[in-house]
């Protein structure tokens, strides 16, 4: 039989009733000597921050009005231009539709066995759907085609750039349902009648 827990409310022990509460103010309750106090806050790293705040402040008041005024002209204009192409971009939109051929005609011997119940597929839509699967290029859920080609060109993963080709063909086509992934569209969808 386990040993059971007695209470100490009544055997000699003087308790006050309330139990010290815990503060989480970020407060530091733990006595600290004047001499550490002050080397703390008068380390070199603290005096070169106030340092750079105060040029940085000196900085922006030497700035004329006029050329505050022309540096905010230059950004809007930055930013209302339309982004340019990016190097990646201009590559693959010198791809052609044979050089597209020839890097499925490569993945598919690669494989052992043909691909099944694929017969009904573009050749795009195959390119397409096999980057979707490649798990290398990280999820594919939740985010378009061509941000998960981005996000993997940005990380160093190399995507190919037949897949970016293939992506701004089907956008200068006008076709809208390529952007998502096919299982992306599969897991998102809802049942009907159940």
């Amino acid at each position: 039989m386990p040993t059971t827990r007695r209470s100490s409310g009544g055997r000699g022990v003087v308790s006050t009733g309330k139990q010290s509460k815990l503060s989480f103010n970020n407060r530091v309750t733990k006595p600290v000597p004047k001499s550490v106090k002050d080397s703390v806050a008068s380390s070199p790293l603290k005096k070169e921050l106030i340092r750079e705040k105060v040029e940085k402040e000196e900085e922006i008041e030497d700035v004329k009005p006029e050329e505050q005024l022309q540096q905010q002209q230059t950004e809007q204009q930055i930013t209302s231009v339309d982004v340019t192409k990016s190097d990646a971009e201009l590559k693959a939109a010198k791809i052609s539709d044979a050089a597209i051929q020839k890097y499925w005609r490569k993945v598919e011997a690669e494989r052992m066995a043909k691909r099944v119940h694929q017969g009904d597929l573009t050749t795009n839509e195959k390119v397409l759907r096999y980057f979707d699967v490649s798990s290398h290029y990280g999820p594919c859920i939740g985010v378009t085609r061509l941000r998960r080609w981005q996000r993997a060109q940005r990380l160093g993963l190399n995507p190919p750039l037949e897949v970016l080709a293939v992506l701004l063909k089907e956008e200068a086509k006008g076709n809208e349902g390529i952007e998502k992934a096919h299982i992306d569209t599969i897991m998102n969808s809802t049942t009907i009648g159940a």
